[in-house]
């Protein structure tokens, strides 16, 4: 079986500790993207009616572009995303639900630039189809994810 380093980044700072974690430990690397890449006013959190806002508060599922044709070949999955009002972005809840996490070990891990991982885990279970074993942290650089 293998281990796949999948990640959303809305800034690069998840980006840049996802890309160190996958190639320091030889793993496969997917970067999740909406199908309509977000702009910085789309991610500015202090306007109420910016999309990510709009997304996060109104649970809203976002297209992507990207899809995992051999999932099953993987058991255990590293997913990296920033944290979005104290949860994982939209993104990465409408990514979760494409799969079956039946019998995967998840390890999530966050990137922020202030906010602690609260109940990450427990907002982001509903999404992942099969109740997989379920972890979540909050890095500020690649060493930390293990």
């Amino acid at each position: 079986m293998k281990t796949l380093v999948a990640y959303f980044s809305a800034e690069g700072t998840t980006a840049n500790v996802a890309k160190e974690f996958a190639q320091k430990n030889h793993f496969e690397l997917l970067e999740i993207i909406p199908k309509t890449v977000y702009s910085k006013s789309d991610i500015n959190w202090k306007n109420p009616l910016s999309r990510c806002n709009k997304e996060q508060l109104g649970g809203k599922d976002v297209p992507i572009s990207c899809k995992i044709e051999d999932f099953d070949s993987y058991d255990t999955i590293y997913l990296g995303f920033p944290i979005w009002y104290g949860q994982a972005p939209r993104v990465i809840h409408t990514f979760c639900k494409d799969y079956n996490w039946e019998g995967k070990t998840v390890h999530l891990f966050a990137t922020s630039g202030g906010s602690g991982i609260g109940k990450t885990a427990e907002k982001l279970r509903p999404s992942l189809c099969g109740n997989p074993s379920l972890d979540a942290k909050l890095v500020r650089n690649a060493s930390e994810i293990m």
